[in-house]
């Protein structure tokens, strides 16, 4: 979870260090959702390799790894 894994010094990329509670603060656990399903930037898509549940519990380990909550979204008036 520190962006210094094996293929981020591989392909010489630079990854978050997604401990960091500033990593995730600004993202819903539905825009963490979506990265994870369809890829972002360098990122390749989980896509049909992994199922729903799963996808929802890297969001979930992901929010524990840098205990962080989602965002507050505005309620409705």
């Amino acid at each position: 979870g520190n962006g210094k894994g094996d293929v981020a010094s591989e392909q010489k990329l630079t990854m978050r260090d997604y401990r960091d509670a500033g990593s995730l603060s600004k993202l819903s656990d539905g825009e963490i959702y979506y990265i994870i399903h369809d890829g972002k930037g360098q990122m390749p898509a989980e896509g049909p390799r992994a199922k729903p549940d799963e996808v929802w519990n890297l969001v979930i380990y992901l929010r524990k790894m840098s205990n962080t909550q989602a965002p507050a979204t505005a309620s409705a008036q």
